[in-house]
Formats: C-alpha cells, structure tokens, sequence
C-alpha cells in the first residue's frame, strides 16, 4: 500500500498543556485512518444499490476488526445504539486490544447510509477517539446547533439568537453584507422558519438532505463558500463534529433536544444532569482528540473510494487537536485479498 500525504497545519487551535496530550500517541493518528478506510471501503461496494440497512452493517464490521486491532484500551460513547443493538457499534461497547491507553471512541461507520444507498455525494466514515472521560456521553437524540469557522471573536454567534440575528452578527463579524453570507441546514420540515429568517437577511442558504458532521467541517473549508452551520440534527453527529473543529478552530453551540420522559430518563442515567444545558466545543471535547473521515462517495470534503482492476484508491482526512495538524491522505490498496479476507 502506497500513501501520497499533503500536510496543513491550522493555526489558530487551543491546545492542551495536561499531560493527558501525552496518551494519544502519535502513531494513533496514523492507525484510525485504517480504520476508516476500511469502514468506507466496506460501504462503497454497496452504494448506489438502495440497501441503506446493509451499507451501513457492512461499515461497522469492518470499523469494529479494526478497533479491535488498535493497542487501545477503548469504549465507544457514541455509537449507533444502546447496548441492546448490538450488531451495531453500540454505547458503552468495549474495543482495542486492551494493550495500550484508555480512550473514548465516537463513531459513524458511515455517515449518509442513504447518500450511499442512492450514490449520492457526500457520504463519509468517521470517528473520534480522545483519553477517557473527556468525549461528551450523548445519547442517540436529537441536537440543536450551530457553527461557523475560526477567526472571529468569541460570542459571534449564539444557539438561542433567531437565525437572522445569527447571520446579521457574522456578517458584521466578518466585514461583509449579508447577502455574502451562506448557511448550510439539512432540509427538514422542522427548519422552514430559520430557512426564511435567514433569506430575509438577504443570506444564501445550502441545503443538504444527510451529512451534518460534513456540513459542520464545511464552515471551517473556506473552499466550501459555507460561513453557517444551523439547524437540529443528530447528537452523535454533533460530538463528532464537535472533535472536528477541536482540532482545526471555530465555534459551536449545541442543546440536545429532550422531547420526552424515557429519554430524560436515559439522558440522566448517561450522567448528563441538566438536559437543557448549552453546549460549547470544549464541554464536548475535552484535551487532545483525534478525528478521521474517510470518503464513500465523492463530495465536497472528501472524494470516494475508487476501485480500479488491481487496486482500491480511498481519500482520508485526519487531524490532531493538540497539534492543530490536518493530513488528507490519499492512499492506494494493492493487497485487495486482505480487503476481503479481513
């Protein structure tokens, strides 16, 4: 296997000064992109089939093989059910060898199942990892967020503004109108009112129909042309993206959305004493992290895995937070048996 490695460094980032920034080693940073290759690989066979259900399974089987290689002494956070799921990489799931330090893991084994389902753009595997008890414990619910990119000062934007105002601020923030402003929102039903406070600011708006945990990262892409994040969508997502911008700057606030009993009650017992509270990325990430996201299908973050007659081609992101360091890798797969052995 051959890897062509571009290497950015971000400036801007918090970093840790803990000695806890010493337990994620750096050769870590290198092994979770294995993981996600081999998550992403595993989905892209079936993309463009209409089997959301089997894309997905066939993401986490391959994502668990390879934790359960790392030397890690790990338990997943955020995964995509409560213990009782446990085909899926569930809450509170033990993985690694237990051979080295103890990390928290967030995981999407693949984020945009119906992206992949339908071949669309954007679908991604994804993962977080940082040292134990320092990844927030949400459960699988809804959040609320919002996010924009590095650079502007503390208190530009605010999860309980209407939208407009939000856009009005980072307009002024940033030097520019607001027709100069673009926010990206899943296009749900449940988002028609900010869609439209927003457009009354004279603001472009992006919608997508999966993949908040990119949308995030795209507020951070200057490429993108995306200034705003906002809207409700998954708290699992949101932690991840959360690690994200961690690592590479910017903002974010995030509430979960409680709607019921049994899920305060669940909330509760995952230790999370005030449900309403608003979150900002360090309560979310705490210390070093680690984040990776390899590409399914093709989109604007990432490009998805090709297959070629003697080889598979897949594009990674990974990023440090303690370094403010980004890696895309783009690496080629010769032994394609291990890709189906494995």
């Amino acid at each position: 296997r051959r890897r062509h490695t571009r290497l950015l460094t971000v400036t801007g980032v918090q970093t840790c000064a803990l000695p806890i920034c010493q337990v994620l080693e750096r050769i870590l940073s290198m092994e979770i992109v294995r993981v996600t290759e081999r998550a992403a690989v595993s989905a892209a066979r079936l993309r463009g089939h209409g089997k959301d259900k089997a894309s997905d399974q066939a993401a986490v089987d391959a994502m668990r093989r390879e934790l359960n290689k790392l030397p890690i002494d790990g338990t997943v956070v955020i995964g995509e059910g409560e213990i009782d799921e446990a085909p899926m990489l569930f809450i509170g799931e033990k993985v690694g060898n237990k051979q080295g330090p103890k990390v928290d893991i967030a995981v999407d084994p693949l984020e945009g199942t119906t992206l992949c389902a339908k071949n669309m753009p954007g679908a991604i595997a994804t993962i977080a990892m940082a040292e134990a008890g320092t990844l927030l414990h949400a459960p699988d619910c809804y959040m609320d967020k919002i996010a924009i990119g590095p650079g502007y000062p503390k208190g530009t934007i605010d999860l309980d503004a209407p939208a407009d105002v939000n856009i009005m601020n980072l307009a002024k923030a940033k030097g520019v109108k607001p027709s100069e402003i673009t926010a990206i929102l899943l296009d749900r039903p449940r988002h028609a009112d900010a869609i439209a406070k927003i457009r009354s600011t004279g603001a472009a708006v992006s919608l997508i129909s999966d993949g908040d945990v990119a949308g995030v990262i795209h507020c951070a892409e200057p490429k993108t042309g995306i200034d705003m994040y906002l809207g409700i969508g998954g708290a699992p997502e949101g932690v991840l993206a959360a690690a994200a911008l961690r690592c590479i700057g910017g903002q974010m606030q995030c509430r979960l959305v409680i709607d019921n009993e049994a899920l305060r009650e669940r909330t509760l017992k995952m230790g999370i004493k005030d449900p309403k509270k608003k979150y900002e990325i360090e309560d979310m990430v705490k210390g070093d992290c680690l984040f990776a996201a390899t590409g399914v299908t093709s989109g604007a973050m990432l490009t998805g895995v090709k297959f070629g007659k003697d080889m598979i081609e897949t594009e990674t992101v990974v990023m440090r937070s303690v370094t403010g360091t980004v890696r895309k890798i783009i690496a080629e797969h010769r032994q394609l048996e291990k890709f189906h052995l494995d």
